[in-house]
């Protein structure tokens, strides 16, 4: 049975200190982050049950990585690339062959391609975006389909488009809706993407590119957000009736007012996805149903179970071929998407359904 590893740290380190041990809430933050320093990667649960519809098994372990999330963007890139390598190895000493950057380990430093090079032999290195990318265009294509949206004329924005993951949805996009709008906050990086993607043998779709994000936004039918903006971007005042938003930038790109005052637009965040097994038990409480996880963890446990220890998405560069292949391995061991999520909320099938009839009747109300 091959064995992963998939590192997860504290979000809020103060707050989750105090989870860990009470006393600690006492302390100022850069106290903790101080003992934080002087921690080791430790097991925070045991991953069992997951098997493959080919009769393959794996089991994985969650390591924890004690750098908070300002440390991971903050610190010196050499202290965390120690910590990771650290974590590495000791999942290797736990008999793992493959290892997934969880949450911002992925974008610490280089994202992950030095802590793979200093692994070199001991264990592989995953971002699991591959899989974050392949789920959020179909988490996006899905939502359309449910809010009666045609995909072949539609128009389609990326909010965040000259990062590694935006660049690559416009590509894997192209064939396939009616218009892109590039959105980002760098002109030229934008023309340049522009011309990328209108060069490619496969592109159909008009293409077009603008640093007025809020403008761009009110003729989109589909919103694809992955920014590394850090704040809010997207507000119910410059969305159409009827968009469907997928939001895999974290922090969050779209304002939870959108929730709250536009009841005619669907907002996602990625996709809930289905781990392969009759009994899976993650030993873990991470918000999300029994079976389901997050598409990063689930690409670290699919290469486990196709045997595919090398690394995989490292870096800032993602290309369509990665993301295609992802696919295929996810299809072939059982992954899906079981659902969607908002802001912590299970988006139901009764939601979306109400979502759609209010953008019908509010059509009907310009219409008219």
């Amino acid at each position: 049975m091959n064995t992963f590893s998939f590192v997860i740290h504290p979000l809020e380190l103060k707050r989750d200190a105090a989870r860990y041990k009470p006393i600690l809430g006492l302390f100022p933050e850069p106290v903790i982050e101080q003992i934080a320093l002087r921690m080791n990667p430790k097991t925070i649960a045991k991953i069992t049950g997951i098997e493959s519809p080919t009769g393959a098994q794996c089991e994985g372990y969650f390591v924890g990585c004690p750098l908070g999330t300002r440390q991971l963007l903050m610190l010196p890139p050499e202290i965390v690339y120690k910590k990771l390598v650290d974590a590495g190895k000791y999942s290797a000493d736990l008999g793992a062959k493959i290892m997934g950057l969880g949450a911002f380990t992925s974008v610490a430093g280089d994202a992950g391609v030095t802590v793979a090079q200093r692994l070199e032999g001991i264990i592989g290195v995953t971002s699991g975006n591959s899989y974050t990318v392949y789920t959020a265009i179909e988490g996006l294509l899905l939502g359309a389909q449910k809010m009666e949206i045609e995909v072949k004329t539609a128009s389609v924005a990326i909010v965040g488009a000259t990062g590694s993951i935006g660049a690559v949805c416009a590509k894997i996009l192209a064939p396939q809706v009616g218009e892109i709008m590039l959105l980002g906050r760098d002109e030229a990086k934008l023309e340049k993407l522009r011309a990328e993607v209108e060069s490619r043998d496969d592109c159909r779709a008009q293409i077009r590119s603008s640093t007025d994000i809020r403008a761009s936004l009110r003729g989109a039918d589909l919103i694809l957000a992955v920014s590394s903006a850090g704040k809010e971007l997207i507000f119910p005042e410059d969305l159409k009736v009827g968009t469907v938003i997928c939001d895999v930038a974290r922090p969050r790109d779209v304002s939870k007012s959108v929730v709250e005052k536009r009841d005619d637009v669907l907002v996602i965040e990625g996709g809930v996805i289905e781990v392969p097994g009759t009994d899976v038990q993650f030993n873990f409480e991470f918000g999300f149903p029994r079976s389901t996880a997050f598409a990063c963890m689930s690409e670290t446990m699919m290469m486990a179970l196709d045997g595919t220890n090398q690394n995989y998405t490292l870096g800032r560069d993602l290309s369509v071929e990665q993301v295609q292949k992802i696919g295929v391995i996810a299809q072939k061991h059982g992954f899906k998407l079981a659902g969607f999520r908002a802001f912590e909320i299970a988006v139901t099938d009764e939601a979306i359904e109400k979502t759609r009839d209010n953008a019908r009747r509010k059509r009907g109300l310009v219409a008219a």
